[in-house]
């Protein structure tokens, strides 16, 4: 006889279903797990066989074999210790086979037989409700699988309650589906004193969604606007909640298994490594700018980081997926995020003050400029100068508008997007692509969109020349100049909205 039980496993954000088969045979004692298991996974018969000891259960003296189906997908992760344990305790005729044949099951199995938390539980949970299965998880990743609604799940503390819910003996309830606590941010933008324009293209820039880099010398206020940016920008609806805890998850980020409810906001070092922030490693896990998806990717000192690592953002800032190819399988990750960058306009910061600029000005603006590649600038919508804040603006009271007022602004102008965007289709239904910001519109929608007044186009046309703007850059003109009119409540885009957008953009020296 063969016990057999369901389980998964991961490539990406894809979840691949496993059939742990499990056969005991006469003949030397052994326990041997085939099917290209990885480390963690051939150490599960350790685990395995000290957690049933300490439930008084002895493996019998005979040839255990556990086969991990298909065979040639690699099998990485401890989640496979409670499915293991299962197809053993099947095959022992402890429990009925019948009734696990009804789940797909995924746990880490302590010595003592306590079950502890795995990653990957809201996508398995999904991929077993897709299958007309219930879930076995740990109970601290009950709260995210019980998100799946119409999804028989157990979330068992130990191996001994499992165990007995199957006899009978013990009833187990069903977890709560739980929700990360909304916590209120202390930082607003009435902390920032001066900054007007970089205020105004940062509500521009949380409004569309688009991508925004910022110049200026060191304690101007980068990265204090930088921080305030997810306060300005609407939580997470439900449908986005799922893609972006599906994929923290993976990543075994979630806390106590609740789902998230704001915006995800990474902020890497510049030591970063490219797997690190695309992605991959020895065990391909999500990197930050997955998991910044549908969120804020922070790059403070941006050329400082590798330039490697920089321009593997390229295919990511243009498709929204991170894709890391591996001989052995390819691996896909959601990638949609704002990236926004802060930077020196020269190594020593102060290419603007005569009095303390390095003698090697304005060479030496130009050589760290260089390090941020013209493809890579042309990504960016949004380049906005943060010059330094004068003592006269410091004494001054704080502005009379905070983040609050801000926020409004930008909900309603997302909102008018996704009205405009539904009303064409293009709201993840029928064969079109989700487009949730003006961000995200091609060039085809833009033709419908944003198409500006005579006036707007013919100064549009004439900035694309003398600017020598790409097709690139063109469009991101009319995506910027699109979410201004929208800020300002009107359908057509006009001559001062294109205005506005092109002084946005920035030729760097030397380019």
């Amino acid at each position: 006889m063969v016990a057999r039980v369901s389980t998964v496993a991961f490539q990406g954000i894809a979840v691949l279903g496993i059939d742990v088969q499990v056969q005991m045979s006469s003949g030397l004692p052994a326990f041997t797990i085939v099917g290209l298991p990885d480390k963690a996974v051939a150490e599960s018969r350790e685990r395995v066989r000290a957690a049933l000891n300490a439930l008084g259960l002895a493996l019998p003296p005979k040839r255990i074999t556990v086969n991990l189906a298909p065979a040639d997908v690699l099998k990485e992760g401890s989640h496979f210790d409670l499915p293991i344990a299962l197809g053993l305790l099947v095959s022992m005729d402890v429990l009925p086979a019948e009734e696990i044949a009804q789940f797909t099951v995924l746990g880490e199995l302590a010595l003592d037989g306590a079950i502890a938390p795995v990653s990957g539980v809201l996508p398995a949970a999904i991929h077993a409700h897709a299958g007309d299965d219930g879930l076995i998880c740990p109970s601290a990743c009950g709260g995210e699988a019980a998100w799946v609604e119409g999804l028989d799940v157990l979330a068992p503390e130990n191996l001994l309650q499992l165990i007995n819910h199957f006899k009978g003996t013990q009833v187990m309830g069903s977890p709560e589906p739980l929700m990360a606590e909304e916590r209120p941010s202390s930082l607003d933008l009435r902390d920032i004193k001066g900054q007007e324009t970089a205020k105004r293209a940062l509500e521009i820039t949380a409004a569309g969604g688009h991508n925004l880099l910022m110049i200026g010398p060191p304690g101007a206020g980068k990265s204090m606007l930088a921080a305030r940016l997810p306060g300005l920008l609407p939580p997470l609806d439900p449908a986005e909640a799922l893609d972006v805890s599906m994929i923290h998850s993976l990543a075994g980020t979630l806390e106590g298994g609740r789902l998230l409810r704001a915006r995800p906001f990474r902020d890497p070092h510049h030591s970063a490594s490219l797997p690190a922030l695309i992605g991959g490693g020895h065990k391909v896990r999500p990197g930050e700018i997955s998991l910044a998806h549908l969120g804020v990717l922070f790059l403070d000192e941006l050329p400082e980081f590798s330039r490697q690592t920089l321009e593997s953002l390229r295919q990511p800032l243009e498709t929204g997926r991170a894709t890391i190819a591996r001989a052995n399988a390819h691996s896909t990750y959601p990638a949609r995020f704002q990236l926004i960058a802060a930077m020196n306009p020269c190594r020593c910061g102060y290419l603007s003050d005569p009095s303390l600029a390095c003698s090697r000005a304005p060479r030496c603006a130009s050589d760290y400029q260089a390090k941020i590649s013209g493809p890579l600038f042309d990504r960016i919508d949004i380049h906005v100068d943060v010059p330094a804040v004068s003592p006269a603006d410091l004494t001054l009271p704080p502005p009379a508008e905070g983040s609050a007022e801000v926020a409004a602004r930008v909900k309603a102008a997302r909102q008018r997007q996704r009205a405009r965007y539904k009303a064409l289709g293009k709201d993840g239904g029928g064969n079109g692509a989700t487009v949730r910001t003006n961000a995200e519109a091609d060039g085809e929608l833009l033709d419908q969109v944003a198409t500006p007044d005579g006036e707007g186009q013919a100064l549009l046309s004439r900035a694309a020349e003398k600017m020598k703007l790409s097709a690139r850059g063109y469009h991101r003109v009319l995506r910027v100049a699109r979410t201004i009119a929208d800020l300002s409540g009107h359908d057509q885009v006009r001559r001062i909205h294109i205005a506005e957008a092109v002084s946005y953009r920035r030729v760097f020296p030397g380019r």
